[in-house]
């Protein structure tokens, strides 16, 4: 990422909405579509970056991130006010739906961004409909719940993306202890980490990755302006302790 940061850097005149020949994505459109959140978010900074650009199929990057399932790239995306959610022509939730992106739905929910359902039979923006005519049953049954209480839907799903939030600030802050040396890995059952791992290690790769990023975001936000790696140490002990020790 650095390597990315200092080419943005070194030439100011570069085009950042440069479409490539093929189907006309943007750098934002393919770091989108291979979920590539830090790319999205050193993008999103630049001053010229056009976030609402469609590719040659009318697609816009939130629309490519939904039909993906990038929920990291979802995450920055629904929290930049440029970003336009409904999209003309087919709209990110009518993909996001048709490709049973249940987690890209979740978090879209709980940030309590504009999440338009569509009209029954508009072939372009149903996402109820089309969550029915692909069955995604879940899908089906969260969208049906949220057009039906919005308000507790929205505060259950925020209750459920709680426990991410947890389980990355243990992930990253047991990571560190153990790079530094400062906490070795025991095969014991009763160790804290073994209990930590024990959770984790069942869960796929890249949501564990997920976790990582998302306290990493999380972390840039709490200490503001000390985004150093000496900060990070801190906060990162500071929640292991509170996690694993403080019973």
């Amino acid at each position: 990422m650095d390597k990315l940061k200092e080419i943005l850097m070194r030439n100011p005149d570069l085009d950042v909405n440069w479409k490539n020949g093929g189907e006309g994505d943007t750098a934002l459109h393919i770091a989108c579509q291979n979920d590539r959140a830090s790319v999205v978010s050193i993008l999103l900074d630049h001053p010229d970056i056009d976030v609402n650009t469609i590719n040659s199929f009318k697609r816009s990057p939130f629309l490519v991130a939904c039909r993906m399932g990038g929920i990291s790239c979802v995450r920055l995306l629904l929290k930049d006010s440029r970003v336009d959610l409904s999209h003309g022509g087919f709209t990110p939730l009518f993909w996001a739906a048709s490709a049973d992106q249940i987690g890209v739905i979740k978090w879209w929910i709980a940030s309590g961004k504009e999440m338009d359902l569509g009209q029954p039979g508009d072939k372009c923006a149903d996402g109820i409909g089309v969550a029915k005519e692909k069955r995604r049953t879940e899908v089906v049954t969260l969208l049906e719940r949220f057009k039906e209480n919005a308000k507790d839907t929205r505060k259950a799903m925020r209750l459920e993306s709680s426990w991410y939030d947890d389980a990355a600030a243990d992930m990253f802050a047991l990571v560190v202890f153990v790079s530094d040396e400062l906490l070795y890995v025991k095969s014991t059952p009763t160790a804290p980490e073994a209990r930590f791992f024990d959770i984790t290690r069942r869960l796929p790769l890249d949501l564990q990755m997920m976790l990582c990023f998302r306290l990493v975001g999380s972390g840039k936000e709490i200490i503001s302006g000390k985004d150093s790696e000496v900060a990070f140490k801190s906060l990162a002990k500071r929640l292991l302790w509170s996690s694993f020790f403080a019973n």
